[in-house]
């Protein structure tokens, strides 16, 4: 196999790869062999034909699609790592010559990481975050862990606020029931607004058993266009009621939900964890700013096609992460009444800021000469190890030469961000809204 490497415009290149034409006679052979059994030829039982017979009858090229499509990942594979370059594209393949006894000559043209030009990176000015607790903040988390420990008691008065129903219902439109607005038994929180603007609200007051008339507009992006828009009238019974009973907040209840005995121990926790959060929050938001800032004093070419691949990446990791839910990409997409291709392009701002923020910092640890040690790494395995529940060795066997690089190139991009954050100087937003002015 031979590769020639052509320079393109923009960060593009051009491979143009060649296979000898005996890898690919070898790979049809396998085609033939594998397929054989299938195959009907007069005069010979089915699968017992010659390959010379078979291609006599179906034309030389019967088994040339198939061993390209074998021979062609591991090729581009070979001469992608003899190029030397950093690619950062997925291939657009072209073919020069796929002809039965030649060499399969075929072109990749991929994009090549860019050159990042730094500006300013170190002293950035970043706004100040601060760091406050107040009472208010405590009493917020206590209240959302009193209301995870309310109590459901079933009442015979009319519908409030707040309260759990069980109903039945059933949609109409100009007088006729429409598919999809039928449910029995369903559970609805009021002013959960989890149903159409409006509907929740009038069954305030209802009664149990008694049935009444909701009337609602659907919204104009209503995922169905038939009901979207248009006004709707549903017929609606409550059957059942449920209020929330909230636990008093005193010392009994502390030592339920923490490992404290009084509130006031409780409270104190509380604060100290939120302190801890917002610490965390306010470090996480000096890092994005002086990082942004470093991004924008920064130049670089994108290529297209790089771009178009982490949209397209960032849109694979959509659809696992919906698999994982039990919801199939092209379930999603019928629903949600997109397109891959719309897709693509509304995950291509948040692909560029991710390509441009691992550019950028790359940039920064090598001219930082950012090195990661024997130590860094082992830090890093133990951790890792830690996370999983799983023995050092363990990790360690799991982890091949390429693996342990990328990590290294995680950690070097880590110490980076935080050489932005400490040169970084927080400057108060007062100051900036006067200097605004």
């Amino acid at each position: 196999m031979s590769v020639k490497v052509e320079t393109l415009e923009k960060n593009m290149a051009k491979l143009t790869i060649e296979v000898p034409a005996a890898e690919v006679e070898s790979a049809m052979q396998a085609v033939y062999l594998r397929r054989k059994s299938r195959i009907d030829v007069p005069g010979f039982r089915k699968g017992k034909a010659p390959r010379h017979m078979v291609e006599k009858l179906y034309g030389r090229g019967i088994f040339l699609e198939d061993a390209v499509n074998d021979v062609m990942p591991s090729a581009y594979e070979k001469a992608a790592k003899e190029s030397g370059l950093e690619i950062v594209s997925r291939p657009e393949i072209g073919f020069e010559q796929v002809e039965p006894g030649k060499d399969l000559i075929f072109t990749a043209e991929v994009a090549v990481k860019p050159e990042v030009t730094l500006g300013e990176y170190k002293g950035l000015s970043v706004p100040k975050t601060e760091v406050n607790v107040t009472e208010e903040d405590v009493m917020a988390d206590i209240k959302r862990e009193q209301e995870k420990n309310a109590v459901l008691n079933s009442v015979e008065r009319p519908v409030q606020n707040g309260d759990q129903t069980t109903i039945d219902f059933e949609g109409f439109m100009d007088g006729v029931a429409f598919e999809g607005g039928k449910g029995e038994d369903y559970p609805l929180t009021i002013g959960s607004n989890a149903f159409i603007p409006g509907f929740e609200e009038q069954l305030v007051g209802a009664e149990i058993g008694k049935e009444v008339e909701v009337n609602v507009t659907f919204p104009e992006n209503y995922h169905s266009e038939d009901l979207a828009g248009k006004p709707a009238v549903f017929k609606v019974t409550v059957k059942d009621i449920k209020e929330k009973e909230l636990p008093e907040l005193d010392d009994e209840f502390a030592s339920e939900v923490s490992e404290f005995e009084t509130l006031a121990e409780y409270k104190e926790d509380v604060k100290k964890k939120l302190e801890e959060r917002k610490t965390a929050n306010a470090k996480s938001i000096k890092e994005n700013a002086a990082v942004d800032a470093a991004i924008a004093n920064a130049s670089m070419e994108i290529p297209d096609a790089m771009l178009e691949t982490q949209a397209q990446n960032l849109v694979d990791e959509f659809a696992a992460g919906m698999r994982r839910q039990g919801l199939s990409m092209e379930q999603y997409l019928q629903y949600s009444g997109n397109t891959e291709d719309s897709m693509i392009e509304q995950m291509k701002p948040r692909a560029l800021k991710q390509i441009k923020t691992r550019l950028v910092l790359e940039a920064v640890a090598k001219a930082e000469n950012i090195q990661i040690s024997e130590e860094d790494t082992e830090a890093e395995l133990k951790k890792m190890a830690e996370n999983y529940k799983m023995e050092l060795d363990e990790i360690k066997k799991l982890m091949d030469e390429s693996q342990i690089k990328a990590m290294q190139e995680d950690l070097a991009v880590q110490k980076a961000i935080d050489l932005l954050a400490e040169t970084a100087v927080e400057t108060e937003k007062k100051e900036e809204e006067t200097a605004a002015e």
